[in-house]
């Protein structure tokens, strides 16, 4: 039995404690995240704010619980969106590998890859206007051609085997092969690739919100949270401080959490099926 790498339970762990506070925060935080408090502005943390609160006197770790919440929401549906279209699709184009078909959307992919997340926001805010949904649509389209490029790899090299030949002879037809055979044999490649970009998606959406094209007030995010800290950087640090370190730590955790199922499902460890 293979030994499960460090990395992976750190990661977990790390991970874990955001996804809870998310959880935690949907019947519970400490103070209303929409509650101001003129006069308890821009405390330092204390017994009253473990974490202390903002210019408008809003409690941070409140409103850093509520982010989590929308943060992972957003990078789930933004996920969803790429395993359900781009899966398919790269399946899809590794069946019919050299054909027109497999041409087409190749092209479809370098064509989203030439524009980064940030401009389709852009272009998408443009006509819709900012909002958490269309950073959850302009995320989910970038993330489309990701998880093709990685279906068809992997699909790609499982196709001159002798089991998927077998099942060829068998009178099988490509896309039952590719559900039946190929699909279940390259899942470890998409859960892996599925980790690293969630914590894509959150770092996206914190972009986003950071410019002002995703969730919108009174909505909490932790790019805007950042946003909002920049005039009073000087006077209290912590604003960034809180906000930027749950960032960095959730991409840390969920990144470490990839490499080690990574390790734990590496294809070349495991007899083929």
């Amino acid at each position: 039995m293979k030994r499960v790498p460090v990395q992976l339970w750190l990661g977990a762990a790390l991970s874990a404690v955001f996804l809870a506070a998310a959880l935690v925060s949907l019947a519970w935080t400490p103070y209303p995240v929409e509650g101001m408090n003129i006069a308890a502005r821009l405390q330092t943390p204390s017994a009253a704010h473990w974490l202390g609160t903002d210019h408008f006197g809003r409690d941070i770790l409140s409103m850093l619980m509520v982010g989590a919440r929308t943060s992972i929401a957003v990078a789930v549906v933004a996920v969803g969106i790429g395993i359900v279209a781009g899966v398919p699709l790269g399946l899809l184009a590794a069946a019919r590998r050299g054909s027109v078909l497999d041409d087409i959307v190749m092209r479809g992919n370098d064509i989203i890859f030439a524009f980064p997340a940030l401009i389709i926001a852009i272009l998408i805010t443009a006509i819709l206007g900012p909002s958490a949904f269309n950073a959850i649509l302009a995320i989910g389209i970038f993330n489309i051609p990701v998880f093709a490029r990685v279906a068809r790899g992997g699909a790609l090299s499982l196709w001159t085997l002798d089991y998927v030949l077998a099942a060829r002879v068998a009178g099988k037809g490509r896309f039952r092969i590719s559900a039946e055979h190929i699909l279940p044999n390259i899942a470890n490649l998409l859960i892996v690739q599925g980790t690293i970009n969630f914590s894509l998606g959150i770092l996206a959406e914190a972009g986003l919100s950071y410019v002002g094209l995703g969730a919108q007030p009174p909505t909490p995010s932790w790019g805007r949270m950042l946003a909002d800290s920049q005039t009073m950087i000087s006077l209290a640090p912590h604003m960034a401080l809180f906000p930027g370190m749950a960032i960095v730590l959730t991409v840390l955790g969920l990144n470490l959490m990839g490499d080690g199922l990574r390790d734990v499902l590496d294809p070349r460890l495991r007899r083929v099926r």
